[in-house]
């Protein structure tokens, strides 16, 4: 992963009350807001640098992970992950099998803040084996989504891709 960033939208103004900061009083004041609120008012974008790309060509991802509301919210994950990028539902571009992760961990963003996330997929899938090996994706359509494991629902976002031969 490159470097993801965290940064409020709405132009650097900062808000009199504290709710842009990570203070004591944002965390406690982000766990009084409802879940099922807070992720009502997540929004999850998912966007590449273009379309179209022939086989084997990196494919450059942005996932952006916006808090719409007001106020701070710190949402309960399921599992360790508190976001994930697919390619045709392959978390990581990997074929192999996920290992569950149990327990809960938390995505905590500031009010209205914007969380991005920088990646890039190299065209291959993550094929399991001894030794693991990345196979070229051939030509066709792929489904690259982005998403967020919030407790009661997934909040994700999808856009499809061509690779041409």
């Amino acid at each position: 992963m490159r470097a993801g960033s965290r940064a409020p939208t709405g132009g650097g103004d900062v808000d009199p009350l504290g709710m842009d900061d990570y203070g004591a009083f944002t965390q406690r004041f982000g766990n009084l807001v409802p879940q099922t609120l807070g992720r009502w008012g997540l929004d999850v974008r998912v966007r590449t640098d273009r379309t179209r790309y022939r086989t084997g060509q990196p494919v450059e991802v942005t996932i952006e992970i916006r808090n719409r509301l007001p106020v701070p919210v710190n949402l309960a994950i399921e599992g360790k992950r508190p976001w994930a990028w697919a390619v045709d539902g392959h978390v990581d571009a990997s074929e192999e099998p996920l290992h569950a992760s149990h327990g809960r961990s938390r995505l905590d963003l500031r009010a209205r803040e914007t969380l991005r996330i920088d990646q890039e997929w190299h065209g291959r899938f993550r094929r399991p084996g001894s030794p693991t090996r990345w196979v070229l994706a051939g030509p066709g359509v792929y489904e690259i989504s982005a998403y967020v494991p919030a407790v009661g629902g997934r909040v994700q976002d999808s856009i499809t891709i061509t690779l041409e031969a």
